[in-house]
């Protein structure tokens, strides 16, 4: 699966499509696509990126996915878009413009899909796009269209502020929110044997 130089120049500008439905337990939103994954077509390829991993230590997937698996995320009811839909080298090439235009665009994607979360996986393009200057990681006070916001730190293996172990705490932070523990049984009280 790693491509050549001329197929990641090839990928440039390029779109992936959405792993996207109806009635979603999560949308996880990349910043964009990076080279490597508009090469192979396929969210989070990149060797080096941390998503997968993630993902699984979390608890949200039984075993560690490839990319080449985005699809099947949709059979444990999670989708995956981007902010921006064009891969780029890095996400610093895009704009700040662009950012916000794909904000305002990912609002119009879901509108009809109705998501029960919606985890924007990097602080700063969530900060960039829906002009939240001040806003941490985590649960937000705002929705998105109906959806219960969260904001994830970046997975790209380019985020040195967060290590994996880190990432993996913030992400099954949001999955036990879209599932919590069931309540703890009352301990049975205990027979009384005869005597």
């Amino acid at each position: 699966m790693s491509p050549s130089k001329a197929e990641f120049e090839a990928a440039r500008g390029r779109m992936i499509p959405d792993v996207l439905r109806p009635d979603l337990d999560v949308v996880f939103v990349g910043i964009n696509p990076g080279l490597w994954s508009g090469a192979v077509g396929h969210h989070f390829a990149r060797p080096g990126n941390r998503f997968w991993k993630a993902l699984h230590g979390s608890g949200f997937t039984d075993r560690l996915l490839s990319p080449l698996e985005d699809a099947s995320l949709l059979e444990r009811n999670l989708g995956l878009t981007n902010l921006v839909a064009r891969t780029t080298a890095t996400a610093a090439e895009l704009s700040a413009d662009e950012i916000r235009a794909g904000a305002h665009g990912l609002e119009d994607r879901l509108t009809p899909l109705h998501p029960r979360f919606v985890a924007v996986l990097g602080i700063g393009a969530y900060r960039t796009g829906f002009g939240r200057r001040d806003a941490s990681l985590g649960p937000q006070e705002d929705d998105l269209v109906g959806s219960r916001l969260w904001v994830l730190p970046n997975p790209s293996g380019l985020n040195a502020h967060y290590q994996l172990d880190e990432l993996t705490e913030w992400f099954r932070a949001l999955r036990d929110s879209v599932s919590p523990a069931p309540p703890a049984r009352p301990e049975q009280p205990r027979a009384i044997p005869p005597r």
